[in-house]
């Protein structure tokens, strides 16, 4: 399958950017009358037929339409600590795309290592992890926020926050109601600290376990994305 990204499709016609018809007709040399799919991010699915084969503004013609394709039943938002090393953060950031997230915003805590990350960057990494998993939503990356600021910000759903200290708490597949809309918090390396986690509480948020073992931040916020759609997937 030839998957391409494009934003604003509203007519039969349609122009690819200057990137993706490089990559059409220089890199994959696609020629008129070649079928190609499209997506634009907000769950349009479509299939086109090349027309035109300027390598900077390859023309398509629509023939197929999906609305809202792949769309699920549950809205997830998770706000993670960057880690120090911005090479596993991008890999969260692409594994949760494939999987299935909505929106994204890096948090700045007491014990982070990085507090800067390149908003950009990072929506390359998801678009073409969009692309790649075939998906027709592209997940909403925010700035970089404090903590304190963030967890005052008004969410419809669930709320969670993962935290290693030992105390009561829930496993997130119990604690979770299916076709919920879910925020999850996960702290940097160093954990969120003590205060965090009380600022959390009296802001509605559940402390949750994500099992036995002490995971890496990136690995702790892929179990918490796929936990979440895997309970939405069940049929139970």
């Amino acid at each position: 399958m030839n998957l391409f990204y494009t934003p604003v499709i509203n007519s039969l016609t349609h122009v690819l950017s200057e990137e993706e018809s490089k990559h059409c007709i220089r890199v994959l040399r696609l020629k008129e009358g070649d079928t190609i799919q499209l997506i634009d991010g907000i769950g349009g699915f479509y299939s086109a037929k090349i027309i035109g084969t300027n390598p900077k503004k390859c023309e398509v013609e629509i023939t197929e339409t999906k609305k809202e394709y792949g769309k699920r039943t549950h809205y997830l938002h998770m706000a993670v600590a960057p880690t120090k090393n911005i090479e596993r953060f991008e890999w969260f950031i692409e594994k949760v795309t494939e999987i299935g997230i909505d929106e994204i915003t890096p948090i700045k805590c007491k014990h982070s290592e990085r507090t800067i990350v390149k908003e950009e960057r990072l929506n390359k990494v998801v678009v073409s992890a969009m692309k790649q998993s075939v998906k027709a939503y592209l997940p909403k990356i925010n700035e970089m926020i404090s903590f304190e600021k963030f967890i005052e910000k008004d969410f419809s759903g669930q709320k969670f926050i993962a935290h290693c200290f030992d105390q009561p708490k829930q496993s997130l597949k119990i604690g979770y109601q299916k076709n919920k809309n879910a925020l999850i918090l996960i702290g940097p390396e160093g954990d969120f600290s003590k205060t965090e986690v009380s600022l959390a509480l009296k802001n509605n948020f559940r402390e949750i376990s994500l099992g036995k073992s002490r995971l890496r931040t990136e690995t702790a916020a892929i179990v918490a994305c796929h936990t979440i759609n895997l309970l939405n997937e069940s049929e139970e």
